[in-house]
């Protein structure tokens, strides 16, 4: 890729990333999602989808404190140490959920599901936005099953056609939706974060 594309592997947030000891730039998406719609607070429980290499639950891990739990879960390992996190390497689409939070000592529902799931790219515009809408589909499912009412649900979509599609499916679900490129993502990229606020009530589970 050319320098006239815009793209560069180590830009300002790359470069402040490694400096305040975060394990990826997009930590800096999250903050601002945080920052514009106050996400987290001390004593939460998260799920978080699509965690490796861990820089979303680092954020998370500081702001939920001490008396605040995280799980993650991805195909990658997260090699970040958190003394308030547990990470599982798998395919979410393989666990029994609710076996794996009994495992570790959680129970759901949760006060925040986080998707920053991403399948490896093919080129193909078309299969990468089909399984983009997929990913955010499956996290959302997670969401209704194990998020609590009023909680909050953050996934990262790449734009195509079904946005509407994807943003009326949450729309369902919560009171309130959102849409934020945050500063930080990339001036070429075409991902967007949508923010489910406030879950409707009662609980599926």
């Amino acid at each position: 890729m050319s320098q006239k594309s815009g793209y560069n592997p180590q830009d300002r947030f790359f470069k402040k990333a490694k400096q305040e000891g975060f394990a990826a730039r997009s930590v800096y998406k999250l903050q601002e999602i945080d920052q514009k719609f106050k996400v987290f607070k001390s004593g939460q429980t998260v799920l978080d989808l699509g965690a490796s290499p861990g820089s979303w639950s680092q954020f998370a891990s500081q702001k939920i404190g001490s008396s605040g739990r995280l799980i993650g879960v991805d195909l990658s390992p997260v090699t970040v140490s958190l003394p308030n996190a547990v990470f599982i390497e798998a395919d979410l689409r393989d666990l029994s959920l609710i076996e794996t939070f009994k495992e570790h000592g959680f129970d759901a529902p949760f006060d925040i599901v986080m998707s920053d799931m991403m399948a490896k790219t093919t080129g193909i515009k078309s299969a990468d936005q089909a399984r983009s809408l997929e990913l955010c589909e499956l996290a959302l499912e997670t969401a209704k099953r194990y998020l609590r009412p009023g909680g909050t649900f953050v996934c990262k979509f790449f734009q195509s056609g079904e946005f509407g599609q994807l943003r009326n499916a949450i729309k369902r679900e919560f009171e309130r939706v959102e849409a934020i490129k945050p500063e930080s993502t990339r001036s070429i990229s075409k991902e967007i974060f949508l923010v489910g606020l406030r879950k409707k009530g009662p609980s599926s589970m």
